[in-house]
Formats: C-alpha cells, sequence, structure tokens
C-alpha cells in the first residue's frame, strides 16, 4: 500500500534508514532550504513509516536483556523532527543537540560523528544545545548513560545523507557519475582534478531533486576520525573562561539574586522585618516566597550581604529532629529480612556469609551551583538554565505559572558539571516564583552552602548480603537494601495536578525506584539462587538521582561481598571472579586489568591492590588500584588500571575521561565523602567540609586498557563508578586487614560547621 508524499511549501519529503540490527529505524526528512540542512526522528520497530513504497517492518526481536538506557531509548517516541543539521555556506556543519553538555563530552562526541560521515575535520562542526521542545518529551533526557547509544546512528544517517547530497549536486553540475566522485576535508574532488568546497555546493544541494536521497553511514572499517583520539571541541574556552554558562549570559534587566534559607531543610518563613534590609545599599527588591526570602540587589556582593544581614523567624522543616544516628537506626530497621535463617553443616559442607554496610548521604557538588535566569511576564516566560530534561522543566514551570506550555520558552544551558543533580529543575522553578513576585527579570545564584544544604543528595543506605556456600560454590545470594526515598520521578509530578499527584507521587515514584534498582543491578555472577530486594524508607530530606544511582552502592559492596566469599573459601579474588563470571567478554576485561595491574607481585606491608568490575549499558569495566593505607587514616590510591570493552568507541580521550571520573567519585565516598545530617541539616556547607577527592588523593598513574568486541557504542558515564568502588574498599580492607563496612570510611567531623 503507498501513501502519497506531501508536497507543500516547506514540506519535507521522507526516506527510510534501517540502521542494520539497531531497536529503531531511523526516519530521516530532507528539508528544501538555502543550505543543506537535514532533520530526523526515531520511529519505533513496527510502526509504518508513511512513506510512498515502504512496507512495516516487523520489531527485530533479539531477545536480549534490555538495560536502563535501553528503556530510555524505547520510551517516548518523538512525532517531530529530532534534531537538525545544517551545512552552511561558509562549508562547516552545524548541529541541534537534544541533550545538555555538562563536561561529559557529549557535545565532542557527536561532532566527531558528524565530522566522520561528512569527511570534515572535527572543529569544523559547531554543537549548539536545543532548546526545551516539548514534544520531545523524554526524547530529551540527557542520563542513564544514553547519548552516545541513542544519537550513534541518527545522527550518523544525518551527516550521511549530507553527504551524498553534495555528492550528487556536485557530480550534476560536473556532468559526472555520482559514483566517480569522493568527499574529502569538506571538499567533494571528482575526476580530472574537479574541486568544489562544501560552501560553493550548499546551496545547489538543497535543490528540492535532492529530496528523496539518502545516504548511508560508513562501515567501521573506513572510519578515519571515530575510534580516534580528540580533545574537547571546547576545552580552550573552558580554560580561557570563554564558555558561557548561565550565570554568564546578560538578560536585559536581570538582576543579581540571591535567598536566604531556613536552617533546616524544608522551613518556611513565619516572620522577619524587611526594611533594615531594603536600606542596605544596592538592595532593589525582597520577597517571601516557598523557600525563604529573595533578595535582588545590583551586585551578588550585595543580595550576599543583605539575605545573611536578615532577622527571620523561621517555620519548622522536615527532619528537624533527626540526625544520622536515628536515620540509620531506622534504615537498618526497616531492611527486609532474609528468606529464611542461616543453616551451618560441616559434614555436607554447608556455610555462609553475611555482611552489612551503610552508606551516608551524598551531595553532587558540582562545580557550578545551582542557578538560573527567569523572565516572567503575564503571557509568557522565558528561562535559561542548564538542565537534563528541560522538557519536564518546561511544563512544571508552565503549570506552575498558570500558562500554556507554548508560551514558556527554556533555553538549554551548557552546565559546570550535574553527575544527576541538573536531572532537577528546582532553580528554574525557583527563578520563576521570583520573577513572577517581583515583576521584573532576575539571575538567580545559589550558594555553595546552599547546593550542599538545600540541595539534593544521594540518599542513605543500608545494605545486608547474604552467601549460602556449598564447599567452594556459592548456591543462595541474597541482597537486601533499605534506602531513604529517592525522587526517581524527576519533578514529573510537579505539573501534575496537585490532588492526583499527592495520591499518585509515592506509589508510582515507589515503582520507578523499584524498576531502576532491578534494573542496575543484574549480577554478573554464578552465584546460584539470587534474591535482591529493596525497601524505601520515607525520610523527607530532598534528594537525587546521583550518578551511576543505584549501581555505585549496590554493586559496589557487591564487588566487596565477591573478595571476602573469595577469601573464606581460600581461592584468590581474581581467579574467583573468573571462575564464576558468565560472561567471556566479562572474564575478558578482568584477565586484562589483573595482567597490566600486575595483580600477584608482593606489595610492602600497609600497601595492597584491590579490583572490582561492573557491566551495564551494554559496556563493561574491571578497576584495579594500588593504595597506600601505611597510615589508615591518611590512604592514598597511588596507581590505577581500567580496562573497558565499550563497543565502538567514537572517542577514546572522552572514554577515559569519565572513567577517570567514576574512579574519582569512588575514591572520595569510599574514603572521605559524605555528609553529616544534624538537627534537620547536613552539616558540609562547602567543599572544605566536604571532603570530595583533591588533587592530593588522585593516583600519581592510572592506564587505561580498550577492549572492542565489536557491537555500537555502550554507555560509559556512570560505568566506571560501581567497580572503582569496590576496587579502593578492597584495596583499603587489604591494606589494613579490616574489613569496610561503612562509608565514607573517615567520616570524622573535622571542621567547624557554617553557621545555620
Amino acid at each position: 500500500m503507498a501513501v502519497a508524499k506531501k508536497r507543500s511549501a516547506g514540506s519535507v519529503d521522507a526516506a527510510v534508514y534501517r540502521p542494520g540490527v539497531e531497536r529503531r529505524r531511523f526516519l530521516t526528512y530532507l528539508l528544501a532550504a538555502p543550505t543543506v540542512t537535514i532533520a530526523g526522528r526515531f520511529v519505533a520497530e513496527g510502526e509504518w513509516a508513511g512513506v510512498a513504497g515502504a512496507a512495516p517492518v516487523a520489531a527485530a526481536g533479539r531477545g536480549e536483556i534490555i538495560d536502563l538506557g535501553e528503556l530510555a531509548r524505547l520510551g517516548t517516541i518523538a512525532t517531530a523532527p529530532l534534531m537538525v543539521l545544517t551545512v552552511g555556506t561558509d562549508g562547516g556543519a552545524r548541529f541541534l543537540l537534544p541533550r545538555l553538555e555538562c563536561g561529559q563530552g557529549i557535545a565532542t562526541g557527536v561532532a566527531i560523528m558528524i565530522a566522520e560521515e561528512l569527511d570534515l575535520e572535527v572543529d569544523r562542526v559547531e554543537v549548539q544545545l536545543e532548546r526545551a521542545r516539548g514534544e520531545l518529551v523524554a526524547n530529551q533526557l540527557t542520563g542513564g548513560s544514553t547519548s552516545t547509544r541513542a544519537l550513534y546512528d541518527p545522527v550518523r544517517a544525518l551527516a550521511a545523507t549530507a553527504r551524498r547530497r553534495l555528492v550528487q549536486a556536485a557530480a550534476d553540475r560536473w556532468g559526472v557519475a555520482a559514483d566517480s566522485v569522493r568527499t574529502e576535508y569538506g571538499e567533494v574532488r571528482g575526476p580530472g582534478g574537479l574541486r568544489l568546497g562544501y560552501g560553493e555546493l550548499a546551496g545547489a544541494a538543497a535543490d528540492r531533486r535532492y529530496v528523496g536521497i539518502v545516504g548511508a553511514p560508513k562501515p567501521e572499517a573506513e572510519h578515519t576520525r571515530i575510534g580516534k583520539r580528540h580533545r574537547r571541541n571546547d576545552i580552550h574556552d573552558i580554560v580561557t573562561g570563554r564558555v558561557k554558562y548561565t550565570m554568564d549570559i546578560a538578560v536585559a534587566g536581570a538582576r543579581p539574586t540571591m535567598v536566604r534559607r531556613p536552617p533546616t531543610v524544608n522551613g518556611g518563613v513565619a516572620s522577619f522585618d524587611e526594611r533594615a534590609v531594603r536600606a542596605m545599599p544596592g538592595v532593589i527588591d525582597v520577597a517571601v516566597i516557598s523557600t525563604g526570602i529573595a533578595v535582588v540587589a545590583e551586585t551578588f556582593g550585595q543580595a550576599w550581604a543583605a539575605k545573611d544581614a536578615m532577622a527571620v523567624e523561621w517555620t519548622a522543616g522536615s527532619i528537624d529532629e533527626r540526625s544520622d544516628a536515628d536515620i540509620f537506626a531506622e534504615l537498618h530497621a526497616s531492611t527486609p529480612a532474609f528468606v529464611a535463617p542461616p543453616v551451618r553443616n560441616a559434614a555436607l559442607g554447608i556455610d555462609y556469609l553475611e555482611a552489612e554496610f551503610d552508606w551516608a548521604y551524598v551531595n553532587h557538588a558540582p562545580m557550578e551551583t545551582n542557578c538560573a535566569i527567569a523572565d516572567v511576564r503575564a503571557d509568557r516566560a522565558e528561562i535559561w538554565c542548564g538542565l537534563k530534561l528541560p522538557t519536564v522543566a518546561r511544563a512544571a514551570i508552565a503549570a506552575e505559572l498558570g500558562l500554556p506550555a507554548d508560551r514558556v520558552t527554556v533555553h538549554v544551558v551548557q552546565a559546570g558539571g550535574s553527575f544527576g543533580r541538573r536531572m532537577y529543575h528546582d532553580a528554574a522553578l525557583e527563578a520563576c516564583e521570583i520573577s513572577k513576585a517581583l515583576g521584573m527579570p532576575v539571575k538567580l545564584m545559589w550558594t555553595r552552602s546552599d547546593d550542599m544544604r538545600h540541595g539534593r543528595a544521594r540518599p542513605a543506605m543500608h545494605h545486608k548480603l547474604r552467601a549460602v556456600l556449598h564447599r567452594d560454590k556459592v548456591v543462595g545470594y541474597e541482597q537486601r537494601v533499605a534506602a531513604a526515598t529517592c525522587d526517581e520521578l524527576i519533578g514529573f509530578d510537579s505539573f501534575v495536578h496537585e490532588s492526583i499527584a499527592k495520591g499518585l507521587y509515592p506509589p508510582v515514584n515507589w515503582l520507578a525506584s523499584q524498576a531502576l534498582f532491578q534494573l542496575e543491578n543484574s549480577i554478573p555472577y554464578d552465584l546460584g539462587l539470587v534474591s535482591e530486594v529493596m525497601n524505601e524508607v520515607s525520610i523527607d530530606y530532598p534528594t537525587g538521582m546521583w550518578r551511576s544511582v543505584y549501581s555505585g552502592p549496590a554493586r559496589g559492596v557487591e564487588e566487596i561481598f565477591m573478595d571476602e566469599i573469595a577469601d573464606r573459601i581460600g581461592e584468590d579474588p581474581v581467579r574467583y571472579r573468573l571462575r564464576v563470571l558468565k560472561d567471556r567478554l566479562d572474564k575478558q576485561v578482568v584477565e586484562q586489568v589483573a595482567r597490566v595491574g600486575r595483580w600477584t607481585e608482593p606489595m610492602p606491608s600497609g600497601h595492597a591492590r584491590g579490583l572490582g568490575f561492573h557491566a551495564e549499558y551494554r559496556s563493561r569495566t574491571a578497576c584495579l588500584v594500588e593504595m597506600d593505607a601505611s597510615d589508615p587514616a591518611r590512604p592514598r590510591v597511588t596507581r590505577a588500571v581500567i580496562a573497558v570493552d565499550a563497543g565502538t568507541c567514537v572517542n577514546p580521550s572522552g572514554v577515559e575521561n569519565q572513567l577517570l571520573g567514576g574512579l574519582t567519585d569512588a575514591i572520595s565516598t569510599v574514603l572521605h565523602a559524605g555528609l553529616h545530617i544534624e538537627k534537620g541539616l547536613a552539616l558540609e556547607g562547602s567543599y572544605s567540609q566536604f571532603h570530595f577527592a583533591r588533587q592530593r588523593d588522585s593516583p600519581l598513574e592510572v592506564e587505561f586498557i580498550h577492549l572492542h568486541s565489536g557491537g555500537p557504542p555502550g554507555g560509559v558515564g556512570e560505568l566506571g563508578v560501581p567497580a572503582a568502588v569496590g576496587a579502593v574498599a578492597n584495596a583499603y580492607a587489604r591494606a589494613t586487614g579490616k574489613p569496610v563496612r561503612g562509608f565514607p570510611v573517615l567520616r570524622a567531623v573535622d571542621f567547624t560547621p557554617f553557621p545555620r
């Protein structure tokens, strides 16, 4: 059955691109324009593309395990073009990226993909961030290590189609066959030395004669840019201060704004004397808002001084009488029980092993604190902010302001770090509340203390593990977890009508948390009958998804437990893992990291090696570290070796940066970094108190091993944390001879907290 193509001014003609065994077909739109402009969207398998001559395509049905990232990719299907690529008259390419660049390097990765297919230099590809587009919904999500996987085939298809049209335009101009010309370094080159730059061909290639032409991406064997090391396209601008983050953007009339926050989380304003504050130098206006008292001034220094000078009476917060001790007591009491009582029988060779672990709340602590610019008018609103889910933020803001969604514009701004923090739009929402209350544009900045004390954190957790052994084989494994409730809905509830949200939020969020926990914690080992259960405990403290969410703590302690099982049965931890790992490719990364890391070589007293493994996001990694814990109170990771197999590697440097970041997070949260909750507030208020790893805590030597088992790219953004958690904790335990049970290991309050 044929479907007629629509032809009208500004319309598009569609052609189907089928990227091999991928779970999506990609529909490429070819737009008639003065420049070569290609746009495309995802189409769900089995959906009829509606193109003349196109037949329905059945689902691939590969029967593979679907991980978290796969679910994100297969989620919401946008009906409008997702992405737009343009080749301009200057010969360069420009691409609108429906993701947030927040330091992970995705903009550079996409530029490499485009440069590969267009035969351009990578620095000739300009990647700009797409503003929030409501029709994209979850397709504009940055998270779950999905960006490279989701974009790899579609982006290359767009660029290949642009290249194919340029080639045809040149061939027609020269009167030669298209297969007799080639592209190289931004030019189309033909027989007899014929050459035309992309800029010279951009207008011709946009002719409607070429609308039906679709190009296929290069096979991997022909890649000259993908798989090669590239420095970040924006690195020079970052180190020279030229990148514009949210606070660098000049919006007419937007004045510096800060908020005086309560002395405990979720407290409110009872009363305050605003006359003295209004008389302070530079103060423009003051307003009570839902989260505290907003001050707008001529400078941030003046706003800061004014907010700190306020005399305020506060209402109670949500956990005013709660501290670490009783929070962990509740988590311990709420941890689900094991299935059956333990049994030992020496005659039958039956034994068991148990361990319990605590994880403190952990702040995201990105270098750029929470911030946003908002200009709210009676009939519209415009926001600038670094957001990983801008479509959700836009809908939430529209609902909060009582505006139609199409009257709210959200500009996505490059962010200075996230680690999950910018999945949430609380700064944008707060800026809008202030702008509406005061009737002026505002430039809102949270202080570091605001972010650490009133921002979100990875939930505190308690883990109980049990392994049942029959001689040297584990025949049963149980993991029981109690975790403070984590906001998994990422604010989806905030634009649902209040009465509905109150009724649906707890059960829906619980289901989201359970699904996330199960998807992230697939055990790679043969441990017999496996049972994993998580119980969420309602503690009204602001939480959020922190890099690797549940797999960092859950898989991390499993890796510690693997060492302890090996010790119980008298087997080397590496040999034991190789014996019980189920996947051949998983074994390869462990073998390689142990070999290069010199696992079997002796080390001095107080020094030790530790190893951890993790597989997720269609990728796998093993991490080995060497630690000097001759002074157990001042441990130092001195060397690390990381092996990774992440399928096709777009940019090895980018992969290594991500894994090094995961190692740094592991060193931090295992050894030093965790919040202390005391009477309703975190004691930590800055980097001087929140002991995230410094340069002195980082290894002097890090070596990477890249294995390539084939296939499309896997995810790496969160992959490295769980393996490194296991490696660092195991090294500390081996070096000190003491099992690790609480995180961070070194948890003393060795600082004077800021005033509340």
